[in-house]
């Protein structure tokens, strides 16, 4: 199964190195499953190209049915799984920023209150999932089709940095004295400088230097180090402006239409423990939630 699913991550990722992720193995490892499996059917899966790792014709015919093997052993794994007495399984899908700036934090209380439980973590998402998790935290406008769920937090979105980080100027209390400042900011999220100046009606003023990062991690930890303004989804960093690590100057911000949801696939039916976890976590956004 690893194999299969190490042959998946390649013909996706396109390299070995961006493989290693998605399948939570060093890329020395990726690399030796997928020798093993070239040694077991009988040639070589991939061309290595200088554009990437391009699948042969022997590898595309095993990537199609590796992808409808491991779905099918992965279907019955999770049907008979639920059918078993016992401790109770909860499959949880969850973005790593989600996980680790609100949902780990919290999460002792839930196996407290739940030690019958065995919740089980997953981030891997992609287009070849198979995967059935039981629950979802996303970061969506609303459910996509076929799943449904409850809206958390995340709408609130505020401009936020070190208090040190304004000691020499003074903490900004307008739009246009907050442009002097760094912006820290992921491209591939929502959370840009333009829709807070244009949510200020300064749709054209700009910031006078942005830093960008490959990962929102990154963000979070360059605006705690005080290196300069990022903005965040104020459920993200509750813990932080009460303990004073990061502050909002003049209560900069605006309202966005994506937030965090938890859904669940409309098919599967509810369990007493998907129904458990649910509570728990509306009850927990609750402190935090923006609506």
């Amino acid at each position: 199964m690893t194999a299969l699913q190490v042959l998946l991550a390649v013909a996706e990722r396109g390299s070995t190195s961006a493989a290693a992720e998605p399948v939570s193995l060093s890329q020395s490892a990726v690399s030796k499953q997928l020798l093993g499996l070239e040694d077991l059917i009988g040639g070589p899966a991939f061309l290595r190209t200088p554009n990437g790792m391009v699948p042969t014709e022997l590898g595309a015919i095993y990537i199609e049915h590796a992808r409808t093997a491991i779905k099918a052993m992965e279907d019955a794994a999770l049907k008979v799984a639920r059918l078993k007495p016992g401790p109770r399984v909860l499959r949880l899908q969850v973005p790593p920023i989600f996980g680790d700036r609100w949902l780990l934090p919290r999460f002792a209380r839930f196996t407290e209150a739940h030690p019958e439980i065995e919740v089980q973590f997953t981030t891997f998402v992609s287009k070849t999932q198979t995967e059935v998790p039981d629950g979802m935290a996303r970061f969506v406008v609303e459910p996509p089709n076929g799943e449904e769920g409850d809206y958390l937090f995340g709408r609130d979105i505020r401009l936020v940095s070190a208090p040190f980080y304004w000691q020499k100027h003074g903490e900004p209390e307008t739009i246009s004295a907050a442009a002097t400042g760094v912006m820290l900011e992921h491209p591939q999220t929502p959370f840009h400088w333009r829709f807070l100046a244009a949510s200020h009606g300064e749709p054209t003023l700009k910031a006078r230097h942005t830093t960008l990062f490959g990962y929102y991690t990154m963000v979070i930890r360059a605006a705690l180090a005080g290196q300069g303004m990022a903005l965040i989804p104020r459920g993200l960093i509750v813990d932080d402006l009460a303990a004073g690590k990061l502050i909002n100057p003049s209560g900069l911000g605006y309202r966005s239409d994506y937030g965090y949801w938890f859904t669940r696939p409309s098919n599967l039916p509810t369990s007493q423990t998907i129904a458990l976890f649910q509570k728990w976590i509306r009850n927990e956004a609750m402190a935090v939630s923006d609506c």
